[in-house]
């Protein structure tokens, strides 16, 4: 790769960053389809490993950021990152070996799918008090085992997932799922990245350059979280939003490894 893929690598890492700390899993969802049809990498699965190390550091730094507002509830997300571990492991074996155009279609169909959940309900307020306590840990620890699978399987951060897993299983706020949920983000993109260098899988230059750029852009979009959150549905809708359009531009670009006819269109 010459010097102009890193440099959209970075600026697409800024892109991730900012939506990372907007709405969470929106920079996970952003990462691949960046990867492969802005940067240029020409294998998706070395795409999903890079991406994936890139969107666990950025969610990291996403965190804390959030952190420091007082964003994240630690022991809900610490018990669904820590059940969604094994999931993502198992789910990344699993994805490795699968046909990888055919993993980006997929994956562009569970967007659409969850997209609908979040317009669904994006008039919840959810209640701010809201605590992973005995009762709601077999539903934590549920959704986080789930969402860990998919996370692996699709390589990417979990976070399109985790955000509104969250918010079913313990009633918390959008703003506050949006900041607990990068723990499960960080904890599941390594178990990937993990997973995919040890099949060599991970440009680490790209993935650096990927990082530089995000730490910048998650700064800014914690701050626009904090001015949306405010208004109801505001980081609801914009998260779904941001699913339909990149789900949709998938499906069209990913076709063909499903439907070969359609190759001739693209």
């Amino acid at each position: 790769m010459d010097s102009l893929h890193y440099v959209l690598g970075a600026v697409s890492g800024g892109l991730v960053g900012f939506v990372l700390g907007l709405v969470g899993g929106g920079g996970s969802i952003l990462a691949v389809p960046l990867m492969v049809y802005l940067v240029g990498v020409p294998s998706p699965h070395f795409a999903i490993g890079t991406s994936a190390l890139a969107v666990a550091a950025n969610a990291a730094a996403g965190l804390a950021n959030h952190a420091r507002a007082h964003h994240v509830k630690w022991r809900c997300g610490g018990m669904y990152a820590a059940a969604g571990v094994a999931g993502a492991f198992a789910g990344s074996s699993i994805g490795k070996v699968v046909n990888g155009e055919k993993l980006l279609f997929l994956f562009a169909l569970v967007m659409l799918l969850v997209g609908g959940l979040m317009l669904k309900g994006r008039d919840n307020p959810g209640d701010p008090g809201a605590e992973c306590n005995r009762e709601k840990a077999p539903q934590v620890i549920g959704y986080g085992l789930g969402s860990g699978l998919f996370s692996g399987f699709f390589g990417i951060g979990g976070g399109f997932l985790i955000v509104p897993g969250l918010v079913a299983s313990t009633g918390m706020p959008m703003l506050m799922a949006v900041g607990t949920s990068l723990i499960a983000v960080t904890a599941f993109g390594l178990t990937t990245a993990v997973n995919y260098a040890f099949s060599g899988l991970v440009d680490w230059l790209l993935a650096l350059v990927f990082v530089m750029g995000g730490v910048a852009g998650s700064i800014a979009g914690t701050r626009a979280a904090e001015k949306l959150g405010e208004r109801t549905g505001g980081l609801t809708s914009i998260f779904a939003g941001l699913i339909f359009i990149v789900a949709l531009y998938m499906l069209w670009r990913s076709a063909a490894a499903f439907f070969p006819s359609a190759a001739r269109l693209l």
